[in-house]
């Protein structure tokens, strides 16, 4: 049936709609045009550095070094930049969820890098008056593939996001204090004891990220780790 319907309907990259291997993929001349984050990285947190450094088997970054990270495993797949904003926005705010396929492959390549194989998958709920104005969670359709993939469950129901404006260009500070108390665990024996992995599209200051794990491990979550497409790169 897969022979059939590649043979009725040639699979295309979603990006610029050339001739590619399989449905869900893009070109490699798409491909290479974005920053994916490789060796080395922080084996914490996945900052990429220069790929000319040699810093041993398990480099740290100044933040996971200090000890001022939480998320004890996050990876991106890529910068957040010029080309992965091309898709990443109109996935996210204009319904172009044809990038799905690309963006979760992207994701899960990053997953054997794990410590361990986590319990649950979430994503990173959104606030219902957002999830009825958009009609989708862009997360939850990352997390989605990702869950099967790792065979294991996708909890969406646990956790509830309260409603408030963008985050915009806020400072890292910030963000911190406007996320500060926007999730609420609704079902803490679905978390209680569990390793969960966090899915999003974006890493941008890890403030949404740490303030879900806080809400997350209060309610007796064992660990909590992250993974998203693409990543705000600051100089440290």
């Amino acid at each position: 049936m897969g022979k059939i319907i590649d043979f009725l309907f040639p699979p295309i990259c979603p990006i610029c709609g050339a001739p590619c291997d399989a449905h869900g993929m893009m070109c490699a001349a798409c491909w290479a045009t974005f920053n994916w984050i490789g060796n080395p990285r922080c084996h914490i947190c996945g900052y990429p550095f220069a790929a000319d450094l040699d810093l041993g088997p398990h480099p740290m970054c100044p933040v996971c070094a200090a000890g001022k990270n939480e998320i004890h495993w996050m990876r991106s797949a890529c910068v957040y930049d010029d080309v992965s904003r091309n898709i990443m926005l109109p996935f996210k705010h204009a319904g172009r969820i044809k990038y799905r396929h690309i963006m979760a492959r992207a994701m899960i390549g990053l997953l054997g890098d794990m410590p361990a194989t986590p319990d649950l998958v979430m994503p990173v709920p959104l606030a219902w008056g957002r999830l009825f104005h958009r009609g989708y969670n862009q997360a939850t359709l990352l997390a989605r593939p990702i869950a099967r993939h790792l065979n294991i469950a996708i909890d969406v129901n646990s956790v509830r996001r309260k409603y408030r404006s963008d985050m915009g260009h806020k400072s890292a500070r910030e963000r911190a204090e406007h996320i500060h108390g926007v999730f609420c665990v609704v079902h803490p024996d679905a978390v209680r004891g569990k390793t969960i992995l966090l899915v999003d599209d974006v890493f941008t200051s890890g403030a949404t990220f740490s303030e879900l794990r806080r809400v997350l491990m209060r309610a007796g979550a064992r660990d909590v780790w992250g993974v998203t497409f693409c990543r705000v790169v600051h100089a440290i």
